[in-house]
């Protein structure tokens, strides 16, 4: 699996040197640990503010690579899928997964270590068992009121 870190554009250790609002696009997009619980379809109860998540994955999401296969245009498709940024973080972070390095640090937590920052292989998150690969139900297989038949327990 090809790497999606452009490691040579990145400082090292940036993630425990700099705080989230201090780093270069390609250091923010390095801290995505590629395991796609952020692509999966949640579901939150409207009295309590729970979130789960469901093995419901969004259309985009390639389930053996655990990446968006349009990322860059993906607004095009997906219009509500968000744009993470160190100044949207605390309205998103409540269900973003809990493994989720965006959420550990915005927590002051540190990185898992099978991070690929870490690891240096993008392979270490499947590799541990985090990631959704090979186990997502694509969207448009379920109707959306059976969405709660495929909630799923975190952490995976």
């Amino acid at each position: 699996m090809k790497d999606p870190i452009e490691r040579k554009k990145v400082r090292s250790k940036f993630w425990e040197r700099f705080p989230l609002d201090k780093l270069t696009d390609v250091e923010w997009e390095a801290l995505c640990d590629g395991c796609g619980k952020c692509c999966l379809n949640k579901l939150e109860d409207p009295d309590t503010g729970e979130v789960a998540l469901t093995r419901v994955a969004c259309r985009l999401l390639d389930d053996q690579t655990c990446r968006c296969s349009q990322y860059p245009i993906r607004h095009q498709f997906v219009p509500e899928c968000i744009v993470l940024k160190p100044d949207t973080l605390d309205q998103h972070a409540y269900w973003m997964p809990e493994t989720c390095a965006y959420r550990l640090l915005w927590q002051n937590k540190p990185l898992p270590e099978w991070h690929p920052l870490l690891t240096g292989t993008a392979q270490s998150v499947h590799d541990a068992g985090v990631s959704v690969q090979g186990w997502t139900i694509p969207e448009f297989e379920v109707d959306e009121d059976e969405w709660e038949d495929y909630i799923i327990e975190e952490p995976i």
